[in-house]
Formats: C-alpha cells, structure tokens, sequence
C-alpha cells in the first residue's frame, strides 16, 4: 500500500465565486441595455454590435432579455463575458472587462445620435380616399351575379339533381357553377385557384369583378345554349311503341 501523495492543491473556490459575482453584476447591467435596445430597434429578438479601440462588443437579446455579451479584442480571441452556456474563463473576463466601460460609452455613444433623428418627420400626412363607393358598386354587381346564379342554380337543381357542378369555357377560361339545392354555391373562374366571383365567404376583389363581370353575361348564355340543346335532344326522344 503507498503513502498518500502529501502535494497541496490550490482550490479555486475563490477565483469561480469571484467570476461568478462578476458575471452576474454584467448580466444585470448588461441586460437593462438589451431592454433598451429591444425598445429602440422595436423587436423583441435582435442584436447590435458597438466597436471600441480594443475590440468589438456583441450584444444579443431575445425576447427583450440578454441573451448574450460577446468581447472579440483585437488582437484575436473572443469572450462570451455573459452566455446561456459555460462562464467565461476568469483570465479572459478579466480582460474583456477592461474594456468594458466603453462598450458602454459606445452604446450611450449610439443611442444619443439619434437623439432628434425624427424632429423634421412630417406628421401631416394626406387625406385617404374612402372605399365606400367602389366597394358599394362591387356589392351591387355581384349581388346581381349572385341573383343570376342562384336562378341558374335552381333551374339546374330542378333537372340536374340536388347539387352539382356546371361548367363552360369562355374565351379559354374555364367557368365553374356549383349549386346545392336552389342556390349557387360558387361561382369560380379559373380552375382550382382560380377568382371566386360568388362564395359562401368573402366578396372577391373590386378589380376582379371588373375583370370578369363583362365575360359573365357569354357564360349566361352557355348556360342557355346547354339548357336549348338538352330540350332539342328531348324533343327527339319517342315513347311510341317500336311495334
């Protein structure tokens, strides 16, 4: 059995509690500076980088909160003097924190250059054109769309079934007419994707009424042309006995 070794080893109790109380009065100091930067820059996540004559400062908040003060001096090396993850090693915070009164002479530095950027903002702004009457004429228009459409949809409720779908292709665009019981369902223009002229929900666009308005009324008369060519097909049908 050996001797114990008899060597002391020098705890490092003291030097961890001194970093320790030393990142913590940064963190605090630090973070009244994130606070005021989440302000001024009008986010809640965001970072902003402040030079000094022995490096660079770092300093990233999210959610108003610091999330980090990073020191890369000049001569190489970077400190994370205040991060989410490991402390900083004692010898590089102390270097870092050298510099650290003017990290915040620069961001004091920052924030009074902007003091009175907005002074010559113009706050009279011009009067904003009302919407009223166009949207008034937009109602108007699909509102007959819609009594139009929900004629159609009753006639071909009442030879068609319950619910269904009619569909035309004009000037190339393909029309589509959904009915469920006497009334029209929609009213879309282009396929899938395509311009709901009439839904269930929101009216369409007033530029998009103007657009398909005028190629509504060649639809009507597909429709027409549909409901003529399906009485002349009758028309030929006999129920007479073939003898």
């Amino acid at each position: 059995m050996t001797d114990a070794l008899s060597f002391d080893i020098a705890s490092v109790d003291d030097v961890a509690a001194n970093r320790d109380e030393v990142v913590a009065a940064v963190e605090a100091h630090a973070g009244t500076i994130a606070r005021e930067l989440a302000i001024l820059q009008g986010g809640d996540y965001g970072q902003e980088t402040f030079k000094t004559r022995r490096g660079t400062w770092t300093l990233k908040y999210e959610a108003g909160a610091l999330q980090y003060l990073r020191f890369k001096g000049k001569s190489g090396g970077e400190t994370y003097v205040v991060s989410t993850k490991q402390p900083p090693e004692p010898k590089a915070l102390a270097t870092a924190m050298e510099d650290y009164p003017a990290f915040v002479e620069a961001y004091n530095d920052h924030v009074e250059s902007l003091d009175g950027v907005l002074n010559d903002v113009p706050t009279a702004f011009p009067a904003v054109t009302t919407t009223e009457e166009i949207v008034a004429q937009r109602d108007q228009l699909v509102s007959t769309i819609r009594e139009v459409a929900d004629t159609m949809a009753g006639e071909l409720n009442r030879f068609d079934g319950e619910y269904g779908t009619f569909t035309q292709r004009i000037g190339g665009t393909r029309w589509e007419l959904k009915w469920d019981g006497p009334r029209a369902s929609y009213l879309r223009v282009g396929g899938e994707g395509g311009i709901y002229l009439l839904s269930q929900y929101e009216p369409p666009a007033a530029p998009d009424v103007r657009e398909l308005a005028g190629d509504f009324a060649a639809f009507v008369e597909a429709y027409n042309d549909y409901v003529d060519d399906l009485e002349a097909d009758l028309a030929t049908v006999s129920l007479d006995d073939a003898g």
